[in-house]
């Protein structure tokens, strides 16, 4: 039986923290996701909101790995990844117009193993193979404000819906909001679907695939958090969420910064949507 969507992206997502020295961090959220490098084979990139590194003044940053333990515990084991070389230059690939980064990482070989497929992430028929439409429930995981679920380090697991039309196709609605509170650290999260089965009469992949191969068992990733929304100061309580579109067009500028991507600005869908991550730092 295939793993819930669910507990496969708890296990490959992150935190990522850098602490400033002051008795505060920067915080934000990643995810794991195993794709092809130029040579063919199999690599761990790294995704999450380009303005989580950007907001990172220092070269190093943690990655929050989690390991397990033989009597069945867990322990927090965050690690050292470098974000810049030693003349301040970014090590990460971002996209050229949506706030999506990636990163090539190597993890330890558990975190290795948990990172997803690129085939679960959506593509624009994605969302039309799973009838996705406003007021339908998506996941979030991430870390707001820097907390985690357990001292183990597991993200926080936390559910919101659809609230705006339509989702698709991408370059034209590149963002969509979902009706959840956002905090800082939640950045570069992952968003996604979790569903047994697309819609009847749609060609179903045994294992996640590209957008050409079918879609993918028990949902997808339909995109990563990276804004809230304000009005004059106050909170909506609105995530705004980057189409997964942009998150394969960053690993193929990852593979290839010649590849082509989508550069065209769209209007943003809502005045007032403010980053939801490194900017405010939170305490250690």
């Amino acid at each position: 039986m295939a793993m819930d969507l669910a507990v496969e992206l708890i296990q490959a997502t992150v935190q990522l923290e850098q602490p400033l020295g002051d008795g505060t961090r920067t915080v934000g959220t990643g995810f794991l996701i195993s794709a092809p490098g130029p040579d063919g084979q199999s690599r761990t990139v790294l995704i999450t909101a380009n303005h989580v590194f950007e907001k990172m003044p220092g070269a190093k940053a943690r990655i929050g790995y989690r390991i397990s333990n033989p009597d069945g515990s867990w322990s927090y084991s965050p690690q050292s990844l470098k974000i810049r070389d030693d003349e301040g230059h970014e090590l990460w690939t971002h996209h050229p117009s949506r706030d999506v980064a990636a990163i090539t990482i190597k993890a330890p070989p558990e975190f290795a193993k948990a990172a997803l497929p690129e085939g679960y992430l959506a593509a624009d028929d994605t969302f039309g193979a799973y009838q996705v439409n406003p007021g339908d429930e998506m996941m979030a995981l991430g870390f707001p404000r820097g907390l985690s679920a357990n001292a183990a380090g597991f993200p926080i697991l936390r559910s919101g819906r659809v609230a705006s039309y339509p989702l698709a196709p991408a370059n034209v609605f590149p963002t969509f909001l979902l009706d959840f509170a956002v905090f800082p650290g939640n950045s570069g999260g992952p968003v996604f679907v979790n569903r047994p089965e697309p819609a009847q009469g749609v060609v179903q992949a045994s294992t996640p695939a590209s957008p050409d191969g079918g879609v993918p068992k028990g949902g997808f990733i339909a995109g990563l958090l990276t804004q809230q929304v304000e009005l004059n100061s106050e909170r909506l309580e609105i995530g705004i969420v980057t189409h997964a579109k942009y998150i394969r067009e960053t690993i193929d500028l990852l593979q290839n910064p010649l590849a082509p991507s989508t550069v065209a600005e769209a209007p943003a869908p809502v005045a007032g949507a403010r980053t939801a991550a490194a900017e405010e730092a939170v305490p250690d």
